[in-house]
């Protein structure tokens, strides 16, 4: 038999739900009525789950009356807000497929999204910060400038038939406004029927890949995906009724919408906005004042918070757990939270979009040294392997390789692009493109990305073997290590340090810091400082942006000088 083939949760581990989406809900609406289930603070709007679950239903009912069918598309293009979760369960109740658009798109993004999913009804706000939504869907769809809602008919989006402003003062002449669609909502009756046909193996949600090395490509995901990974997730968490999780990771993403909202759903617990995007200050604000239990954020988010000049004036006694994920979690920083934020149960998670997202989550009771230096044991369901990435084969514990997973939670595909889903999924396992080792007792570290591994002169270099290296010294809040090719190494390790408010240092002290601590082709033969790292709008590093500004600032380059 394979070494290291796969690990499993034991055989006490609960069975699957066979829930759909809508029936999650219509579960949580009926045991947990009162309970706080949404509150959106930057909206100053609450919902118990009774009120939560009629304004969901009132929205599909709406929906089916503009004749949504099953398996139709319906796009929601939107930062942060209760709209956001309404449409979110509203389109599973009826099957329609939710495709959620990133805020941070700009129009030809949009365009390719809705013309790639083929869209019908787009959900979309009017703006955000520096986004004018509107401008861009006015320049993508002209028509909506001289038409009345619902008649839009557009050659370049031929699917697309309605829009839908979700906010009332701002809306085109050609869309719909939010309370004029629900106030055209059918009958109650129509939804049961509807709802009596769904399958939860039915296809409910297209997420987009960030789309760096090509054409964003979207993952395609069942009731039965995603529910099961929510469950679970907040199972390792010892989620409960009781709970109340601050989500200011954004909805689009499954971060948000899975292990955020759905997550609160599966439990009973509440669902807490504190703003539209990201913001450290109502972060912390939503903790001390609706007395959070818990806390999710990526490595970057986390940061924020701690590094906040008002950081000491927030009561954060009440928070007890919440998971870390969407990017490497460093050990320090993971010390950190639990130590200064009194996180003492969080967890790490660690997926990605095509596993509905979580494979390894790490459990609140493990050792310490196991919670903040891994990411966990295999979820409940789901198998593992750490696989040579030309073979296939899986390798024995102690060994570097591709982290593949297979099990309920591997996506049905991309949609319409049947050559990516053949290259990603291979004999049923899914392939990361992440570079992990799994030990003996199954405890797995992600050592980085496959695209991301550093060879320096026929030495492998992992990146982030060096950022955990470098966050070991005082005056650096945080690193990223990139590779810059190199005549005659082949490449050369790049260090991107970004410094403790108010502390100093130069790029020499850092390569002291390093000799005699680290081998030496591990040393950053270039050094640059950041006050800011390029992040995505899921706050994670974007690193091919890191290595053009080290093209830029430290190549072509040459032998015997050294930069920085």
């Amino acid at each position: 038999m394979d070494q290291a083939l796969s690990y499993s949760s034991g055989s006490s581990v609960e069975p699957l739900l066979g829930w759909t989406i809508g029936q999650a809900l219509d579960h949580a609406a009926r045991v947990f009525a009162g309970n706080e289930a949404l509150v959106s603070r930057h909206q100053g709007r609450r919902f118990t789950y009774a009120e939560f679950h009629a304004e969901v239903e009132r929205l599909a009912c709406a929906l089916l009356a503009l004749g949504i069918e099953r398996g139709e598309r319906v796009a929601i293009w939107a930062t942060n807000r209760t709209e956001w979760a309404i449409v979110q369960f509203a389109t599973a109740k009826i099957g329609a497929i939710l495709v959620t658009v990133n805020p941070a798109y700009r129009t030809r993004e949009l365009e390719y999204a809705l013309c790639q999913s083929g869209v019908s009804v787009l959900f979309a706000e009017a703006r955000h910060k520096s986004s004018d939504y509107n401008s861009m869907l006015c320049e993508l769809l002209p028509e909506l400038q001289h038409s009345r809602a619902g008649i839009l008919a557009n050659s370049r989006l031929p699917e697309l038939r309605h829009v839908v402003g979700l906010d009332e003062t701002e809306v085109a002449p050609g869309m719909w406004r939010w309370s004029e669609l629900l106030a055209n909502a059918g009958r109650p009756e129509a939804l049961r029927e509807r709802e009596a046909a769904l399958d939860f193996d039915d296809p409910i949600n297209i997420q987009y890949t960030s789309g760096t090395t090509g054409a964003p490509k979207g993952a395609t995901l069942t009731h039965h995906n995603l529910v099961n990974n929510a469950y679970f997730t907040a199972r390792r968490m010892h989620f409960s009724s009781r709970d109340r999780l601050v989500i200011p990771v954004p909805l689009y993403h499954c971060f948000g919408m899975v292990l955020g909202n759905l997550a609160c759903v599966t439990h009973g617990a509440t669902m807490i906005y504190p703003a539209a995007s990201f913001d450290a200050k109502a972060t912390l604000e939503a903790v001390h004042e609706e007395r959070a239990t818990a806390l999710y954020g990526v490595p970057t988010m986390f940061i924020a918070e701690l590094e906040h000049p008002e950081f000491a004036r927030f009561d954060l006694s009440s928070l007890r757990t919440g998971a870390m994920g969407g990017a490497v979690c460093p050990r320090p920083l993971m010390e950190q939270v639990i130590q200064r934020m009194g996180l003492r149960e969080i967890t790490v998670c660690y997926g990605q979009t095509e596993t509905s997202p979580v494979n390894c989550q790490t459990l609140p009771d493990a050792p310490l040294d196991k919670r903040v230096a891994t990411v966990g044991t295999v979820h409940p369901h789901v198998e593992i392997k750490i696989a040579d990435p030309v073979t296939g084969r899986p390798l024995p514990p102690g060994t570097p390789g591709e982290l593949c997973a297979r099990g309920y939670n591997v996506m049905r595909g991309y949609w319409r692009n049947d050559e990516a889903t053949r290259e990603a999924i291979r004999n049923g396992w899914m392939h990361s493109g992440d570079l992990a080792v799994m030990d003996e007792e199954g405890y797995v570290v992600i050592i980085g990305r496959l695209k991301d591994l550093i060879i320096r002169g026929g030495e492998n270099v992992y990146p982030r073997e060096i950022e955990e290296f470098l966050l070991t010294h005082p005056a650096i809040s945080d690193a990223q290590v990139v590779g810059l090719p190199d005549p005659r190494m082949g490449e050369e390790v790049v260090a991107w340090v970004k410094l403790v408010p108010g502390a100093r240092l130069n790029a020499e002290e850092v390569r002291t810091f390093c000799r005699e601590r680290i081998a030496h082709y591990k040393i950053p033969r270039y050094v640059g400082f950041l006050e800011q790292f390029p992040l995505t709008v899921t706050g994670k590093v974007q690193k091919f942006k890191l290595r053009e500004l080290a093209m830029a600032q430290f190549g072509p380059p040459h032998s015997g000088v050294v930069h920085g």
